[in-house]
């Protein structure tokens, strides 16, 4: 905890860090078309690997950073150690008041996925919808209700 007014305090940043079995180039380029932004790819070949294991187009180290000012990174796994399903249950929440980008975005995100919970309004509300991605990603969008 910072306490001392004198001190600059710290950034601190949590980020999504997603890892997939060689599918990394093809999501985030994805996740690009969604939300935009720069995006850069590193492999291992970059880094010298020679493979077979790890492949050297398969990506080390990939970061988009979108306008919005998410940041989302991801790697392909370790092919002797297949990612498979989500263990941790982890999702990715948006959230926000600008309902028709997080609409968009969200229809966007289904495309080629599966809606898990249809984009409409909750009983909280809200309008909420869940989408697990083509890659496998589940979304949790919701729109703010405007204040009464």
């Amino acid at each position: 905890m910072h306490t001392d007014p004198k001190e600059p305090a710290m950034a601190v940043s949590m980020n999504p860090y997603l890892h997939f079995d060689n599918a990394s180039r093809q999501a985030m380029e994805f996740y690009r078309s969604v939300f935009g932004g720069e995006l850069s790819i590193m492999t291992f070949g970059d880094m010298g690997a020679e493979g077979p294991v790890p492949p050297p187009d398969g990506v080390m180290h990939a970061y988009l950073q979108t306008p919005d000012g998410f940041a989302l990174m991801a790697s392909d796994g370790d092919p002797e150690r297949p990612v498979g399903a989500d263990p941790a249950g982890v999702s990715i929440s948006i959230s926000g008041d600008d309902i028709g980008r997080l609409e968009g975005w969200f229809g966007a995100l289904a495309d080629g996925g599966v809606v898990d919970v249809p984009f409409e309004k909750q009983m909280w509300g809200d309008v909420f919808g869940q989408v697990t991605d083509r890659f496998g990603v589940r979304w949790l969008v919701n729109a703010t209700a405007p204040a009464a």
